[in-house]
């Protein structure tokens, strides 16, 4: 009886071991990786991890002051405050700057050079951005969502700017020579209620 109750008793401690083993190189593995970094920040701007602390426990979430030099991660929530505004690079070669009291969600980003899978979709809730294209907008594949319209971006420089009132303008900025910008302008207005789904708005150069 004796022997039975001690066989017994390993029985149970060996998944027991089991289950926290595995556990400790988990962590280690899926730490993030950056996907940009901060060229330029002036005034107050903060960025909030909120993707990375899911898998890495000592990740700080708080938002913290942004400043040059610092990554930035995929699910990242950028914020600049009045009179404030902020340059961020990513590893495609794509950039973009947020100006004074914006918010812009960094909801996906995938690049491999030899990937065939590469695609950015930012999220803009409010304020105004000027984005500049990479090598993921030459597939087609590089998005800002608004509240009234996806933008897809592709070899373009477009500007997006969020009213209070929730309209929406894009424009198009066309370098000609070195001194002058020709702005191609489409404005959209807030969506009224009941009306189900996003419209997408395509930017190429040329159209």
């Amino acid at each position: 009886m004796t022997g039975f109750v001690w066989a017994f008793a390993n029985v149970l401690a060996v998944p027991a071991q089991a289950q926290v083993d595995p556990a400790k190189p988990g962590v280690q593995d899926v730490a993030p990786k950056p996907i940009g970094k901060v060229i330029t920040a002036t005034g107050e701007v903060t960025i909030e991890h909120v993707g990375a602390v899911v898998v890495q426990a000592n990740f700080p979430r708080r938002a913290a002051q942004a400043k040059v030099g610092d990554v930035v991660y995929l699910g990242d929530v950028v914020r600049t405050g009045t009179d404030s505004r902020v340059g961020i690079n990513f590893s495609d070669g794509s950039s973009f700057n947020l100006l004074s009291n914006a918010r812009m969600i960094l909801d996906e980003y995938v690049y491999e050079p030899a990937g065939k899978s590469n695609a950015t979709f930012f999220n803009l809730t409010k304020g105004a951005a000027t984005f500049v294209a990479g090598k993921v907008a030459e597939t087609g594949d590089m998005k800002v969502d608004t509240p009234v319209a996806t933008m897809g971006i592709r070899g373009t420089t477009p500007h997006i700017e969020i009213s209070d009132d929730g309209a929406v303008r894009f424009s198009t900025l066309i370098e000609e020579g070195k001194s002058k910008l020709l702005a191609k302008r489409a404005t959209a207005a807030k969506p009224e209620g009941g009306r189900g789904g996003t419209p997408k708005l395509n930017i190429c150069r040329g159209c």
